[in-house]
């Protein structure tokens, strides 16, 4: 098979898997325009619910690990702590902010990744990633337009939420290859249920509606598909290739937005959209 058709592979499960975040964005925002609110770790209860039955019919299929290995253990229980915490904070953010701001913000993972990467992973940060990680939080900040109240909150969390993914996206460079995509998905899934049911269940379980019900199933398909279409795509073709088409989601996002809610960015976000996009295309362009 030759290099063009994988990268094209990689082109189009990258695309598809931007689709389906912006898809998960959607369906959480509706829950909260749909009834009661619910809390947010029991939006997040829900949508690894329903990856835990998709990991698990896969490692039954491929008849392999449910829980990895001993030796990695310690790895996944912090890939799966951070991932977590990260949701958690991504959730809340998704239920406050425009969908197209939420998803932009989290885009700065991406930056995280690099910083981290240079501080626990000791690796060389290059003068061209420096001036861009400059730029794209610059480019935030057009999005947060900071005022000193209770408005900014959602913004910090998403900020926060880009942090913890970015953390998680470097604990994934240690695993590397010792361990299957889908254990790792069955073993993140299953660690925020364990943590997050007992929670739910003592102190914030909510009524929900047909649906609410029916919205949190989908933002929990629509998030399976993504996070298996990322898999996928960088299994065909290396990051460094393909990593931009990751953008489309915000495209996505924005344009459901503007849809089904009927949520128009404000002229002064979208430069910061652009911004943090050419951020990120510079880096792309380098490597």
């Amino acid at each position: 098979m030759s290099n063009k058709s994988n990268q094209f592979k990689g082109i189009v499960f990258l695309v598809i898997a931007a689709l389906g975040f912006a898809f998960m964005s959607l369906f959480i925002k509706l829950v909260k325009l749909s009834g009661d609110p619910i809390p947010t770790g029991q939006m997040v209860l829900f949508r690894n619910l329903v990856s835990v039955v998709v990991a698990i019919i896969l490692i039954r299929v491929k008849k392999s690990s449910y829980f990895g290995k001993k030796e990695n253990i310690n790895w996944l229980l912090f890939r799966s702590a951070l991932g977590t915490a990260g949701m958690l904070l991504f959730f809340y953010s998704l239920s406050n902010l425009n969908l197209s701001d939420a998803n932009m913000l989290n885009k700065l993972s991406t930056f995280f990744l690099i910083i981290f990467s240079a501080l626990f992973l000791k690796e060389k940060v290059k003068p061209y990633q420096i001036i861009a990680i400059i730029v794209a939080f610059i480019g935030s900040l057009f999005i947060i337009k900071p005022v000193f109240n209770i408005e900014i909150l959602p913004y910090v969390t998403s900020v926060l939420a880009a942090m913890f993914a970015g953390a998680a996206y470097t604990v994934l460079r240690v695993l590397g290859k010792k361990e299957e995509y889908y254990t790792i998905v069955l073993f993140f899934s299953t660690f925020s249920v364990v943590v997050l049911l007992p929670y739910v269940l003592i102190f914030s379980n909510a009524p929900m509606t047909v649906l609410q019900t029916v919205y949190l199933i989908l933002a929990g398909a629509s998030a399976t598909v993504g996070q298996f279409g990322t898999t996928l795509a960088y299994k065909y073709a290396p990051a460094r290739e393909i990593s931009i088409f990751n953008y489309t989601n915000v495209v996505f996002a924005a344009l459901l937005g503007i849809m089904f809610l009927g949520e128009i960015p404000d002229p002064i976000s979208l430069i910061g959209y652009l911004v943090i996009f050419g951020a990120a295309f510079y880096i792309f362009k380098k490597k």
